[in-house]
């Protein structure tokens, strides 16, 4: 018999689809999870990325900024800033604000105050609710709807910042550079500059920020531009920004956050290929008797891979295009439902990249695991595809390895060349496929174990471990699908509860009750005798606080880094930093001394031991650090171990005293009373000192465990996707062995096995494997665990351990549900029909 060609079996391959499309539903179900999954979190991402790359410039407030902390520029910086292009000043600091006459209103609450210049801004439009925006008198305010709200005020209304009274104007809608401005621990108000410096808040040493944005003339070059300033000065402590790099930490974190999340996408991709595998296999052992008999017919090994290729594929590509439609739609949703929650609100669109790359995923994963079961079908002869049901011998031609094998390269190649972050992805996918390598091993080895054991003296025991390794058992594919499924239900639960212990847990037990910032440097004595007359328990601990920038270390500039070493966050723009004569709180000394209490020799820095870890230096070493555009050269004393726990005033550096003590700057302070006491002593500090900040410590607690939980439940619904990919593949293998197991159940009960009898037997067999592989998913899950929550997002190892361990019993008995749950449809089959079909196959 000639071949039958393409059209031909094409049109074998249509009628038997239409005649039964059943078993490849399972196929269906799981390329189609994975692939929505890859695309929603690939476009979601795309959408939110793209929209901050495209307004860089309303985002930043101009094509460069540049930031210096505690100081406004000199007269010959901003010269030079002019010589670039048009000028915009701005002044941001943390302040507190008072309604006159607020009745039962809040004594005071923190905002962020920023002061603007008449060029603001010079990109975008600050919004407002009730009208058009103008340049500010000194005497009029903008204020956030989050802040009308918390005071209960209105335009019209006054409100007082330190020295000065303010008439708010309006309610603002939108403030064009708002992300660009990163974290904020209050809501926002807006005044002029002259009207911020009638406060008194911008006081020598003051915690504020002086923000010079530049719009250059068209076509100029952004980064040159950037360069000349940096080069002219490298000295000053300037931090500078472009349109390129407007919001690098949000820009940062969603896109390691959505690296992270497609990953989780395609591990639940790979992890459905299995369930296509089995799913295939299950379909083609359906289609065994048809197989055989055009085999008998005359039909070729290539007639046969065409006909069923063309049917799985036919199913495949309904799959991906199903999770492809979904996939775009889901992000438009979760836009139009939650935008405001969204670092930006990207408009409604699709994005092609994403889902293009979606596909190709998909489309690999369904060839790599569907060709070994249908080059299985194809090679047998005839007589061995008869026999198939009790003998389920097989091979795999060179040519299928070749194809898996250049498929499986194409993905790990197309998951490199489109992360952010190579070595981070290689290291995912070399997980996921060591993973799944251990676990078919402890497949293997339970069969080949059990095989070798005594028989049981129980029969149900004895049938139990018989079902391990008799022909037709699913041995591996149910240990890939209980250890997988088991081992997502360890992951997640460790990475929630690691996420959240420290903020439900371990703060609340150690942390201050308030912040204190900006107390001026000489009232160190008076600030404290004010704390103890309002709160005479109260523990207050006060130290010195500056900003300065670490600009070398060692013979290493910072400037000239082209990548910052990994975990270097400190070197990125400005860090407190302060002086003492002791060792602080919360700190250890881990080498070196320390230096004396009348110590007045050349500058010395006592460092943290992880920073000097990460920059290579140690004790004798010297780092160089910018205050107030000085830089001052000191050499390493001591390493300390800083407990960032406590959310005390902890500092990476810490400088001899008589290297700062000359610089303006002012005092921050902890403290720790009854929460009675806690407005009395918030009222006395105001009245006393007017330009201070008092951030109450609960607030951020809960504006941290609100970013945190976003962070959980995106993590818990992509994980759950691949839990669903896991359990399709527990599915599948029950598919897949459902033949087999039909035989079994239809001897048994010729023999006078009752279903009760065999259905404990298989729960046995389920519950051997469930035991054996919790440990193992006990071990993989934590340890993948660990690195999301310590290497990844840099948190905590805090577990909480007994609901890891409640979430892998109750994993493991819905897996067992889910295996018998399975396994019922082969009680109801007759004997005598089982064995008729049998007999016609």
């Amino acid at each position: 018999m000639m071949a039958l060609g393409w059209s031909a079996s094409w049109k074998i391959a249509r009628r038997d689809l239409q005649a039964r499309l059943k078993g490849l539903r399972l196929l269906f179900i799981c390329l189609f999870l994975g692939v929505a999954t890859l695309a929603a979190i690939g476009s979601l991402t795309t959408a939110i990325t793209s929209e901050i790359n495209a307004q860089g410039q309303d985002i930043l407030g101009g094509d460069v900024e540049i930031t210096v902390s505690q100081r406004e520029a000199s007269a010959e910086e901003k010269a030079a800033f002019t010589r670039e292009g048009t000028l915009s000043e701005t002044i941001r600091t943390r302040a507190m604000v008072s309604a006159e006459g607020a009745g039962n209103g809040p004594a005071a609450i923190l905002t962020e105050l920023k002061g603007v210049d008449a060029p603001y801004p010079l990109y975008g439009s600050l919004t407002l609710a009730g009208g058009s925006y103008a340049p500010l008198p000194p005497t009029d305010i903008l204020i956030d709807r989050a802040l009308a709200d918390r005071l209960s005020v209105a335009p019209g209304a006054t409100l007082r910042y330190g020295e000065a009274s303010f008439r708010v104007r309006d309610i603002i809608a939108k403030e064009p550079d708002r992300v660009g401005e990163g974290f904020t621990l209050g809501p926002v108000a807006i005044v002029s500059l002259d009207g911020l410096r009638r406060t008194g808040l911008l006081q020598p040493g003051a915690l504020y920020e002086s923000k010079y944005r530049l719009k250059l003339a068209p076509g100029a070059d952004v980064k040159a531009a950037s360069e000349r300033i940096e080069k002219q000065f490298a000295t000053a402590g300037l931090e500078i920004r472009d349109r390129d790099r407007a919001a690098p930490g949000a820009s940062r974190f969603i896109g390691r956050m959505g690296q992270f999340l497609s990953l989780i996408g395609l591990t639940a991709l790979i992890i459905a290929g299995i369930g296509v595998s089995n799913g295939v296999a299950s379909y083609l052992a359906l289609k065994r008797g048809g197989i055989a008999t055009l085999k008998v017919l005359g039909a070729t090994s290539g007639d046969i891979s065409r006909i069923y290729m063309m049917q799985i594929g036919a199913a495949a590509v309904l799959a991906i295009i199903c999770g492809l439609i979904v996939g775009s739609i889901i992000p438009i949703a979760l836009i139009a439902l939650f935008g405001d929650a969204l670092p930006v609100q990207p408009g409604a669109s699709v994005y092609p990249l994403p889902l293009a790359t979606s596909a190709a995923y998909g489309l690999l994963i369904a060839f790599i695991f569907t060709l070994p079961p249908l080059a299985r079908a194809r090679t047998l002869p005839a007589t061995a595809l008869f026999r198939a049901v009790v003998d389920r011998r097989g091979r795999f031609d060179t040519r299928t390895w070749l194809l898996v094998s250049g498929a499986t390269l194409a993905i790990i190649a197309l998951a490199l060349l489109t992360a952010r972050e190579p070595i981070f992805s290689a290291s995912v996918l070399g997980a996921t496929a060591a993973t799944l390598l251990l676990l078919m091993g402890i497949g293997w080895a339970v069969r080949r174990i059990a095989a070798r054991l005594p028989r049981a003296r129980r029969p149900l025991i004895r049938l139990a471990i018989t079902g391990l390794y008799r022909p037709g058992a699913q041995t591996v594919a149910l240990v890939i699908a209980l250890g997988l499924g088991l081992t997502l239900f360890v992951t997640l639960a460790a990475i929630q509860t690691s996420i959240t212990s420290e903020i439900t847990r371990t703060v609340p037990k150690q942390a201050p009750d308030q912040f204190v910032l900006d107390i001026p440097g000489t009232e160190g004595a008076r600030f404290t005798s004010t704390v103890k007359a309002a709160a005479p328990d109260a523990d207050v601990n006060l130290v010195p606080n500056l900003r300065g920038t670490i600009t070398a270390y060692g013979n290493t500039r910072v400037a000239d880094l082209q990548e910052l070493p990994e975990g270097a966050w400190f070197l990125r723009g400005e860090r407190g930093i302060t002086y003492s004569d002791t060792i602080p709180e919360d700190s250890d000394l881990t080498a070196g001394t320390w230096w004396a209490r009348d110590y007045a020799g050349p500058p010395l820095v006592s460092l943290d031991e992880y920073a000097a870890g990460v920059l290579g230096i140690g004790v004798g070493d010297t780092l160089t650090v910018s205050v107030l555009g000085r830089e001052i050269p000191a050499r390493v004393a001591s390493l300390r171990k800083v407990n960032w726990d406590s959310m005390g005033l902890n500092y990476v550096l810490v400088l001899s005293p008589s290297a700062l003590q000359g610089a303006p700057h002012t005092f921050a302070a902890t403290i720790s009373m009854e929460s009675a006491a806690q407005g009395a002593v918030t009222r006395a500090l105001l009245a006393a000192f007017p330009s201070i900040s008092v951030i109450d410590v609960g607030e951020v607690i809960g504006q941290v465990s609100a970013i945190l939980d976003q962070m959980s439940v995106a993590i818990a619904l992509a994980g759950s996707i691949t839990i669903l990919a896991g359990i399709a593949v527990l599915i599948g293998a029950i598919a897949a062995s459902r033949q087999a197991r039909s035989y079994d159940s239809v001897i048994l009960k010729t023999l006078g096995a009752t279903r009760g009898q065999i259905l404990a037997a298989q729960l046995i067999e389920y519950a051997l494997l469930a035991a054996l592989l919790a440990v193992v998913a006990l071990g993989l899950g934590l340890a993948a665990a660990y690195v999301v929550v310590v290497q990844i997002f840099e948190f905590g190892w805090a577990p909480d351990w007994g609901v890891v361990a409640s979430t892998l019993g109750v994993g493991g008995a819905l897996t067992l549900a889910i295996g018998l749950a399975g396994s019922i449809p082969i009680m109801s089959i007759r004997p005598a029909a089982a064995l008729r079909q049998l007999q016609a196959a």
